[in-house]
């Protein structure tokens, strides 16, 4: 070692220890390696492999982790490849709060760039943020990528990842909420599993609910993919690579959220970044003992990074017309006139009055049927009953019979569809929804799409609409090989650019105070609306697998998903949306029974959803329930600002025979349970010490009679209950002397 590395070294570990007595981290320092100690985490960086090993306290790791670049012209290249590995130390303010960031310098004289891993940790804090660029060694040389990956396993490596507990799993998230697609939840038990989840995972024991999650915190360029492949030893995973350039194509062959759905429906590439700096997706790391709080976190820091809507006054109440009228109405089960009936209906229910003005929305209408005048007309009788509207409409892509997408134009525009739309590697338009009659997808930067949702935003407006339902968002967020703004180079960039200016659109022509919640769409970027479907549209029935009912949109589909998603609520939106509630049946679909509207409403409730229905009020019984589950004073308390509930045991796997927890802390403590289960009673208890009770005596009451179920003893540490085949509970607790 020469004298001016040596003194670089002695150097660099002075700054280290002044830098660790700031964080309250132990720091080790010898020629081969860094490494960082602190209660969550400790983390090393190998100088000689120019790997990076993660170990967490419940004994998960992460070993030999390194970054990869794709260069278009220069070819693959990961950190560990390259002859030298060093780092400095640097203060960072960068946001968020104070950090130190080290920089774990990757350089090799036959190569023209380096590669910089940036590792940023916090004082107090259990997460570490990583990313990596590529930086060009002479000003000159332009690189060009659609791959980048700040953290991948090293291939060859066994036993790379460990998960530690009885039951090790690992979250699948799909990239949108289309197509019915659930969160897939891996199990080792399963079989021998690879594939590839979006944005974020969880790494998990199920039994005590601890474990790591890793997601993207960037959501400006890149689409950002997971891929893995578990071990034949529970536990092991040997490949997990998250990288930006996601780019995947729906198979229907395969199984919904085994590649048929559940990716990004792209047919292009991913879009290439350009510049002396590429720069990766910003990975957020945690390990906590109670999952929910790392995922908590995660959702925080999105929120920081990127912002978030706020919402004052209370949520909104709506009622939705899809629920009966089938797309476009022009089956006439309605028609305007019998909206009038339902405006009168809603009016006479006081405590579903008695928060915020209900909204009537006239979703996925004919517009030769649901004309501005009819809108506005039926507007004008709610507005007597004190109602407002709500409005629907589809940004970034257009439902069209297939032949004329080259011989018409755009609604609103004078311009021809062909010419607005995302195009594929022929040059020919995208097929997002196929059929004679289809959807396809439009160019955000296009300036006939702006002048298309301006006046959309226009007839929004003169109905007086305050409450707006944006729907086949994704659409816009597919690669294309051609975008009218040449310098938008991804699917996710033209999606940002379009996102931000709806939302601008949407204060200028209507105002600031429009309720926006966003049905089909990508999870991310997340800071455009106050609400988001948890899953795909749900009809209200229990199970995909009973007869008479649609094989998707049950109550227990959406519950795999959604039991996941409680940390959205509060941290990326204000609220969530499970969609509508309907109180006899969904469109021409069979009656549900007055037992699966009661566990629809505590699924809702347990997700903190605004409160949405899609019922025909004209029909007796459907009033009838409506009187005791709509217009019950304990449920419209509750939706005039819900919560999320936390949850104690979440979804496992595809099957709909889950059995799932959960509980809200507050001054009147709720906690739900749920049995989807066709068979087997559902036996289980919450602990006093889990959900945070103190040692008192309480009384234990139905949510919606307020009928007393049971008193749980302060002797007791456990409240045990037992909860029937296809059934569901939601209590609440009140402290007694």
């Amino acid at each position: 070692m020469s004298c001016n590395i040596q003194r670089l070294v002695k150097l660099l570990l002075v700054l280290v220890l002044i830098y660790s007595t700031a964080l309250s981290q132990s720091v080790k320092q010898t020629d081969t390696s860094l490494l960082i100690r602190s209660d969550h985490y400790n983390f090393e960086l190998n100088l000689v492999s120019g790997s990076i090993d993660y170990i967490f306290s419940n004994g998960s790791y992460f070993n030999n982790i390194v970054s990869v670049f794709h260069d278009v012209k220069l070819g693959k290249h990961a950190s560990n490849e390259f002859a030298q590995h060093t780092y400095t130390i640097e203060k960072n303010k960068d946001g968020i709060e104070h950090a130190v960031t080290i920089n774990f310098i990757h350089e090799d004289r036959s190569k023209p760039f380096r590669l910089v891993q940036y590792i940023t940790i916090y004082k107090d804090q259990p997460y570490i943020l990583c990313s990596v660029a590529a930086e060009a060694i002479n000003k000159s040389t332009l690189l060009e990528s659609n791959y980048i990956s700040p953290f991948a396993t090293l291939a060859g490596k066994s036993n790379s990842v460990f998960v530690n507990g009885a039951k090790p799993r690992l979250l699948d998230a799909a990239y949108d909420n289309d197509n019915w697609v659930k969160y897939l939840t891996v199990d080792w038990n399963d079989k021998h599993v690879q594939g590839e989840g979006y944005e974020f995972t969880s790494l998990y024991d199920y039994e005590k609910m601890n474990g790591i999650v890793l997601g993207n915190l960037s959501h400006n360029f890149w689409k950002t993919g997971i891929k893995y492949k578990t071990s034949k030893d529970t536990g092991n995973i040997d490949d997990l690579i998250v990288y930006g350039g996601a780019s995947t194509e729906d198979n229907p062959t395969l199984p919904k959220e085994f590649g048929g759905y559940d990716g990004t429906h792209d047919v292009v590439p991913h879009g290439t970044m350009k510049g002396e700096q590429i720069s990766s997706p910003l990975v957020f790391i945690c390990y906590d003992a109670y999952i929910h709080n790392a995922y908590h976190l995660y959702g925080q820091l999105n929120a920081k990074i990127s912002g978030s809507l706020s919402w004052n006054g209370y949520a909104p109440f709506y009622w939705n017309s899809f629920g009966i009228e089938n797309v476009l109405g022009h089956k006439g089960i309605m028609m305007p006139g019998g909206i009038s009936e339902v405006s009168d209906f809603i009016s006479s229910m006081n405590n579903f009055n008695r928060y915020a003005k209900p909204v009537i929305s006239i979703d996925s209408y004919d517009q030769s049927i649901y004309t501005t005048e009819v809108l506005a007309s039926i507007g004008k009788y709610g507005e007597k009953r004190n109602q407002e509207m709500g409005f629907y409409f589809i940004p970034f892509a257009v439902w069209t019979w297939k032949n004329s997408i080259d011989t018409a134009k755009l609604q609103h525009t004078n311009e021809y569809i062909r010419n607005v739309t995302l195009k594929d590697n022929s040059g020919k338009t995208i097929i997002y929804k196929d059929g004679d009659f289809g959807a396809f997808p439009l160019d955000p930067t296009h300036p006939a799409t702006r002048e298309r949702i301006i006046a959309e935003l226009q007839n929004a407006k003169a109905i007086n609409a305050k409450f707006l339902k944006i729907d086949f968002l994704s659409a816009g967020a597919m690669e294309s090989t051609v975008r009218y703004k040449k310098n938008i180079r991804s699917g996710l960039e033209g999606y940002n650019y379009g996102m931000k200016m709806l939302k601008q659109l949407i204060d200028s022509v209507l105002g600031k105070d429009i309720f926006i919640t966003q049905a089909i769409s990508p999870m991310f970027p997340h800071q455009y609306a106050h609400a988001r479907f948890l899953s795909t549209d749900i009809y209200s029935h229990l199970r995909d697998d009973k007869k008479k009912f649609p094989n998707y949109g049950s109550t227990a589909s959406s519950m795999i998903t959604s039991s996941h998603l409680g940390w959205v609520h509060g941290t990326l939106l204000p609220f969530t949306n499970m969609d509508v509630i309907v109180m006899k049946n969904f469109q021409r679909n069979a009656d549900i029974s007055e037992k699966d509207i009661k566990i629809r409403l505590y699924s809702m409730i347990t997700l903190g959803s605004i409160f949405g229905d899609g019922t025909d009020f004209r029909n007796s019984e459907a009033r009838r329930r409506a009187k005791k589950y709509l217009d019950n004073e304990s449920i419209c308390r509750f939706f005039s600002t819900p919560k999320a509930f936390l949850p104690l045991k979440t979804a496992d796997g595809l099957d709909e025979d889950q059995q799932l927890s959960f509980y809200l802390p507050q001054d009147t403590l709720l906690i739900s349970a749920f049995n989807f289960s066709v068979k087997n009673t559902y036996k289980s208890s919450f602990n006093r010490n889990r959900i945070g009770l103190k040692h008192n005596n309480y009384i234990i009451k139905d949510f919606i009679t307020n009928n007393t179920i049971a008193v749980w003893d302060k002797d007791d540490t456990t409240f045990s209950f037992k909860i029937n085949a296809e059934d569901a509970i939601l209590f609440k607790l009140y402290p007694t002397n």
